[in-house]
């Protein structure tokens, strides 16, 4: 039941990565600038259609990698995987959930930079300093996804042994 939850987090965060990368795409210059040096200037461009290509290729392949597991389990194609978190385990649930979670953060963070990279462009209407929450946020909010990993995964090591 869990895992729909992740599910819908994760394909609503797609979703708003989207609309984020067209939308700021729609609004950048020919050049697009990634760092700001200590005095204040762009100092690192690239062409606004390679950020765009590079961005979806970024958001493919983590996408690819992080849902590998969830969809090998569900579709049961790894088999040993599945002998591990059977059909009707809570646990097979709390790892999907995580999974789909995880990937929905993936996605955001990947927003946040599209839109840290927009702030760099336009210092004049948005300054990335209002926003430093958010950068600090994400971090934190990942780690504490992995944290999450391990204590689910010793929690089922705990129930394999408790069987065994």
């Amino acid at each position: 039941m869990y895992y729909r939850f992740g599910k819908v987090f994760y394909f609503t965060s797609i979703l708003f990565f989207i609309f984020f990368l067209l939308y700021f795409y729609s609004s950048l210059a020919e050049t697009v600038g990634l760092s700001i040096d200590e005095t204040g200037t762009i100092a690192k461009l690239v062409e606004k259609g390679t950020f765009f290509y590079g961005m979806i290729i970024v958001f493919l392949f983590l996408n690819v990698v992080t849902l590998f597991t969830p969809k090998s389990l569900e579709t049961k194609s790894n088999k040993k995987l599945h002998q591990i978190f059977p059909i009707g385990d809570p646990f097979r649930d709390y790892l999907l959930a995580w999974f789909y979670s995880f990937g929905g953060l993936i996605n955001l963070s990947l927003a946040l930079l599209v839109f840290f990279v927009h702030s760099i462009n336009n210092q004049e209407v948005i300054a990335t300093s209002q926003f430093s929450f958010f950068f600090y946020l994400m971090p934190a909010l990942l780690v504490l996804w992995a944290v999450g990993l391990v204590v689910l995964l010793m929690g089922k090591f705990k129930q394999v042994q408790k069987g065994a």
